[in-house]
């Protein structure tokens, strides 16, 4: 391992796992790996896209598990969200930049709880990230919906059943 990790760095290990390891690395440069989601994880990341997609949503605009690049102190770090929205169609890249980003998504896993509740909600609030939602794996799948206020902190807008944000449009939650 190189003193220094690069989000270069990154994408070549996330390249030559076999096991489908995700790497992801905070803008402080600590390394995370989490394993690879199960297949309720993806299922409910289908199950957003559909919605969306349903609702006219460009389907190049919505990219599943799409690194996103995130400036740190001295060097950048990169996420993986399960699910991204963008403003406009993104340019082939390993980490894209913010620009047009409009919403992450985070789906909790057994052992993610506290990474995505807390580290990540105050990276991505930091970043500027205009919308923030987690959703949990209990039983109703609660979906959190945050949006960044003024302060450049993130406000709670919503907490409810996934099956009851999927009928609603995605426009009374993305205006």
């Amino acid at each position: 391992m190189p003193a220094v990790v690069t989000l270069d760095d990154l994408a070549t290990m996330i390249a030559a796992d076999r096991y489908g390891h995700r790497y992801e690395m905070s803008p402080e440069g600590a390394l995370s790996i989490t394993p690879l989601p199960d297949s309720g994880h993806a299922a409910t990341v289908s199950r957003l896209l559909a919605w969306l997609a349903a609702a006219g949503w460009p389907a190049e605009q919505l990219l599943h598990a799409a690194g996103i690049r995130i400036a740190g102190p001295e060097n950048d770090g990169g996420r993986t969200p399960d699910l991204t929205v963008w403003a406009r169609p993104q340019p082939p890249s390993t980490w894209l930049t913010l620009d047009d980003l409009l919403l992450v998504v985070e789906i909790v896993s057994p052992g993610t709880e506290a990474m995505d509740d807390m580290v990540k909600h105050r990276e991505y609030a930091r970043a500027g990230i205009p919308r923030y939602w987690v959703v949990d794996q209990d039983t109703a799948q609660t979906v959190t919906l945050h949006r960044l206020g003024s302060g450049g902190t993130y406000t709670e807008q919503a907490k409810l059943p996934l099956a009851w944000l999927l009928n609603t449009s995605p426009a009374d939650h993305l205006d």
